[in-house]
């Protein structure tokens, strides 16, 4: 195995609120991010909470997509997890940044099941 999968994480900075805080928006936009992927969206979860946020959760024939929102500070987390060498979570990621309009956003992406894949793990014997 060179690779389980690649796991893309991002930060979304400067967001409207009101789009943050809107389920079906945020619903649209990760359904959206799921096709430009090439995903297959098998499931999802939802809930919006009180007085604000919006967490949703998509399990995909290849693994998962998950994004919170922080309506209250402009803020949403996001992140893609594809099985295998050939998903492209970079690119589902990137389009929930223009989606969800971020001013600014931060993007890492690492390889899954690969030793140093990880850049700094913290890890001790099980």
């Amino acid at each position: 195995m060179s690779i389980a999968g690649r796991h893309s994480m991002i930060e979304l900075y400067g967001c409207p609120r009101a789009l943050l805080d809107d389920l079906p928006r945020v619903r649209a936009a990760m359904l959206e991010a799921v096709t430009v992927s090439r995903g297959q969206l098998v499931g999802e979860c939802s809930h919006r909470f009180s007085p604000h946020g919006v967490t949703m959760v998509g399990l995909l024939a290849e693994s998962h997509i998950s994004i919170h929102t922080w309506p209250e500070h402009g803020y949403a987390a996001a992140d893609v997890f594809t099985c295998g060498e050939h998903g492209e979570p970079e690119l589902a990621c990137r389009r929930l940044a223009q989606l969800l309009a971020a001013e600014r956003f931060e993007l890492r992406t690492v390889d899954r099941g690969r030793p140093g894949g990880l850049e700094q793990p913290l890890s001790s014997p099980a």
